[in-house]
């Protein structure tokens, strides 16, 4: 695997709506920044997600205009755009943010050790 199959698999385990299958791709000190909060433990990470996708039903999240702006053995660092859409009390609703996301490669998979998305 690659770092840009990590970003897509990444995107993809997120719209599960499964933790566990988020939790596989990410670095055991993963440290995400949000536009709100920030997040240093898996737990922490965890209750985010979870929270979220149980106030946005049915989200879809999706990265556009990628850009890896640093890529070598062991790091990659990618920009991009993110949306998402899905229901919000009943009415759809849908927004976009900047996100920045960190790899690194261990054992020879990659792992995101970084997320920081703001709106």
């Amino acid at each position: 695997m690659d770092h840009q199959t990590a970003l897509n698999q990444y995107i993809e385990a997120t719209n599960t709506h499964n933790f566990d299958n988020v939790e596989k791709l990410l670095h055991e000190n993963v440290v995400y920044w949000f536009t709100n909060k920030s997040c240093t433990t898996l737990e922490e990470v965890r209750a985010f997600f979870e929270t979220a996708w149980d106030t946005i039903k049915e989200e879809v999240y999706a990265a556009k205009d990628v850009q890896w702006i640093a890529v070598d053995e062991h790091t990659a660092t990618c920009l991009y755009t993110f949306n998402y859409e899905g229901y919000m009390n009943g009415e759809f609703i849908s927004g976009s943010g900047r996100a920045t996301n960190v790899f690194v490669k261990e054992e020879g998979k990659w792992k995101l050790i970084h997320e920081h998305l703001s709106r």
